[in-house]
């Protein structure tokens, strides 16, 4: 469904849902659609497979559940969603009817999250600085399905292997990272040891 256009064009949705400005898509394993509409409404919305709308969860604000922005959204094996709230300065994680769980803090800006498959499946987030920030606390952190940090790499800049307002993150393979930058204009792919 288009941003602006009713959620429940094809008998999705309810007539008030509307998108504004989504940021991001993100599957489970039944195959139920969670849509991060994150820049406009600060809300997740989930549809069936089918594509009809089953609820959305959020508002604008700061508490457990509410978002800044909701800029990055990936789903664990077990229907976990994980949410990137930049504008709050973490990743907040809920069951897969949108009860709040945890928040992960202490994380930097999180604006792009990538989450590996398998039976060791690894979160990866970007702090997202722009190119000339000074970079204290790296720009893209690994960490375990609880919140520990496991590594951070990465400084704001413009060379390689340095990062300019890292927008989405691709891990399909836990070694192989593929991050777009959009204060470089650019895609890094980064091999991990």
């Amino acid at each position: 469904v288009p941003a602006r256009e009713p959620a429940n064009r094809d008998g999705a949705g309810q007539p008030t849902d509307l998108f504004d400005r989504p940021t991001d898509v993100a599957w489970d394993a039944a195959g139920n659609i969670f849509v991060a509409d994150g820049l406009g409404n600060a809300r997740i919305a989930k549809f069936t497979p089918d594509g009809k709308f089953v609820k959305s969860w959020g508002k604008k604000g700061t508490a457990s559940g509410d978002f800044a922005n909701v800029r990055s959204i990936a789903v664990d094996a077990q229907g976990n969603v994980y949410a990137a709230d930049g504008g709050n300065k973490r990743i907040q994680v809920f069951d897969n009817d949108g009860n709040f769980k945890t928040a992960f803090t202490d994380l930097g800006n999180a604006q792009a999250l990538c989450l590996t498959k398998g039976p060791n499946p690894i979160l990866y987030a970007s702090n997202s600085n722009p190119p000339d920030d000074i970079d204290r606390d790296g720009e893209i952190y690994r960490m375990r399905l609880d919140g520990t940090v496991t590594g951070k790499f990465g400084k704001a800049g413009k060379l390689m292997k340095e990062f300019g307002t890292v927008n989405a993150i691709d891990c399909r393979n836990q070694n192989t990272l593929y991050v777009g930058e959009i204060g470089n204009l650019r895609v890094q792919k980064l091999i991990l040891h």
